[in-house]
């Protein structure tokens, strides 16, 4: 017995557990009330289910997602940008491609139409870094601003006309490439988590920006420049957000600055609280934060599923966010664990009588 409660700790204990568990009730309840959910069907040479959707639709969020966890690791704070700057991003790009015009005929190459997006998500994140990490203005405040006027800024790109892209390439990205079944999105999110991984497991990246995230004074004695790696980390979240840009905006062949990538920002940072990482900085997984991801995206596609309305969603999914959020309260876990015992010392005094 003593060897299995030991085992039993070690599963309880890890990082992962609280993840996969939230994932794992969300698909047993799908196989409860959709018993289709678990269906892949290859069509026209495309896979087609429930899983591949979840897949497919939670792959920006991934990628935002691991920007976020290196956020929240560095700084202690969170980006609440990345949705804005996502449309920046695609504004940029479709604006280089058609200009203020639909038309099927690029004004550029695709390649460096992707590069401008990409350097303009950059260039936000580099804002965001250099408010934060040179003039020391709180992560929440510093992100509010293009958090406000990011929407702003891709209106003004886009003359504020919802630009559309008329090339059936374009679509590739946010989609399928002809003769692969499996989407783009998929094959994006998965180089992202090898790049990123590679890069902090190759380097002692990690480790700084978790010393970093722990004690900021610490490690400046220790001789880390702590104001360069939260620069970095910043800038990183905006290259993030400008990859999520280009395939938000691919998906629907368009960029409409007022709703692409609206309130993804919140998912993210959900991602990152589902995933076990602390919110206050420090010690993180990515890899928790890619299962809260998927987590979210799968809750979504979930109540779909079950003809949940649009408009009624937000109120099962707040509910839902609630409880996962309060499973997860060392407050709450002490409370438990205080009744437990009180429980146990009380049942063991009537034996006893």
């Amino acid at each position: 017995m003593t060897n299995v409660k030991k085992i039993l700790r070690k599963i309880y204990g890890h990082s992962l557990f609280f993840p996969l568990t939230c994932l794992g009730i969300v698909l047993a309840v799908n196989l409860i009330k959709t018993p289709t959910f678990f269906q892949i069907s290859l069509n026209n040479g495309v896979l087609y289910g429930y899983i591949i959707d979840i897949l497919n639709r939670s792959s920006e969020l991934i990628i935002l997602a691991i920007g976020m966890t290196l956020v929240v690791a560095g700084s202690g704070g969170t980006d609440i940008s990345v949705g804005a700057v996502s449309a920046v991003a695609g504004a940029i790009t479709i604006y280089s491609l058609v200009g203020s015009m639909s038309s099927a005929v690029y004004r550029i190459p695709y390649g460096f139409a992707i590069i401008l997006g990409l350097l303009g998500g950059i260039a936000c994140g580099m804002f965001n870094g250099f408010l934060i990490a040179k003039l020391k203005i709180q992560p929440m405040v510093a992100t509010l601003i293009l958090f406000t006027a990011g929407r702003g800024i891709a209106q003004i790109i886009t003359q504020g006309f919802i630009l559309y892209v008329r090339n059936e390439p374009f679509k590739y990205l946010g989609n399928f490439i002809p003769g692969v079944p499996i989407p783009t999105p998929i094959f994006v999110a998965i180089m992202v988590i090898l790049v990123t991984v590679l890069i902090l497991k190759k380097t002692a990246l990690g480790l700084y920006i978790q010393t970093v995230g722990i004690n900021r004074k610490a490690a400046r004695l220790v001789g880390l420049n702590s104001s360069l790696y939260i620069f970095l980390i910043y800038t990183f979240s905006g290259l993030c957000a400008g990859i999520a840009g280009m395939i938000i905006t691919s998906r629907v062949y368009s960029i409409d600055a007022n709703n692409a990538g609206l309130n993804i920002e919140l998912d993210a940072i959900l991602a990152v609280a589902i995933g076990g990482n602390s919110l206050a900085g420090g010690k993180f997984s990515l890899a928790g934060s890619i299962i809260g991801a998927i987590t979210i995206q799968a809750l979504t596609t979930s109540l779909y599923a079950m003809k949940v309305t649009a408009d009624q969603l937000p109120v099962y999914k707040a509910i839902v966010v609630i409880i996962i959020v309060m499973l997860q309260s060392t407050e709450l876990k002490r409370m438990v664990h205080s009744l437990y015992q009180k429980i146990s010392n009380l049942i063991a005094g009537k034996k006893v009588a």
